[in-house]
């Protein structure tokens, strides 16, 4: 009878796990489904206003025309600041948090604020943005002031996944480290970080995905005036910003679409080129 048991158990196991299966191929088909279908009903309505002339002129009559070479600049300035912001300070937090803090409940409410802050909605980031850069310290409406908020924003998406790929690292690494003579900020500096950087590339990948897809925090710090900024002191309008006002006040479908167009086109290339350097420096450390 326990043999009977044993293999009428086995079997329902393996129903589940087929059923289990099964479900999850039909919610990931579903999931590229409407992915596919969000993504081609932009590309059919987008792709056929794309141009150089669109991408390399000014915007006009607040967008309605022309193009949005402004915009891009004032884009790529944004999300550069940002990232050398985050990085350096994400990574250093996630640093102390696995290398040096001590398991307790400071380091246990240090984690929970982190989680916390990673779920505060953007536009709360937004306000904060304004009232303490753009207000108090006296910033204006700047790429500065925006980049500065982003940072803020983006911060717990990093320091979570580059704590988790810091604590993937196998402790025979340190420990190998150490046994040769290196010292911990040593080992740390030439063993833990490179082996972790595939997973702290992805941080960064996701920061700035967020970044070039933010708007609420963006617009009330970084303001949305056209023109090419001359400097990080000045306002500019962002790819994200641009197209939340074209498609909120109706100037242009078609721009509304191009710029959405260029938007997609910006993230997967960015994706693209991150990816590709994850890869190389897998195989490097492999050989």
């Amino acid at each position: 009878m326990s043999k009977l048991n044993e293999i009428k158990n086995v079997r329902h196991s393996r129903i589940k796990e087929r059923l289990a299966f099964y479900l999850l191929c039909v919610f990931s088909i579903l999931t590229i489904i409407v992915l596919a279908l969000i993504v081609s009903d932009i590309l059919v309505k987008g792709l056929p206003h794309i141009s150089f002339n669109f991408l390399l002129e000014e915007p006009r009559k607040m967008g309605k025309a022309g193009g949005i070479f402004s915009v891009i600049v004032s884009t790529f300035y944004i999300v550069v600041l940002s990232v050398v912001f985050a990085a350096p300070i994400g990574i250093a937090a996630s640093v102390y948090l696995t290398e040096y803090a001590k398991e307790g409940p400071v380091l246990r409410i240090i984690r929970y604020g982190i989680e916390a802050l990673a779920g505060v909605p953007s536009i709360i980031y937004g306000l904060f943005g304004y009232s303490f850069f753009v207000v108090f310290l006296g910033l204006k409406y700047s790429i500065l002031s925006g980049a500065l908020t982003l940072t803020l924003m983006i911060l717990p998406t990093i320091v979570r996944t580059s704590e988790e790929a810091i604590k993937a690292v196998p402790s025979s690494y340190r420990e190998g480290s150490l046994a040769l003579g290196a010292t911990k900020l040593q080992t740390i500096r030439k063993i833990v970080i490179p082996t972790a950087m595939p997973g702290i590339l992805t941080g960064l990948i996701l920061g700035i995905g967020r970044v070039v897809g933010e708007s609420a925090a963006v617009i009330y710090t970084a303001g949305s005036s056209l023109g090419v900024p001359d400097s990080i002191l000045r306002p500019g309008r962002t790819l994200s910003v641009h197209l939340f006002t074209l498609a909120s006040e109706g100037l242009s479908a078609e721009n509304t679409y191009a710029t959405a167009v260029v938007l997609i086109t910006l993230v997967l290339i960015i994706n693209f080129i991150a990816n590709t350097l994850i890869n190389k420096i897998f195989i490097a450390r492999r050989r």
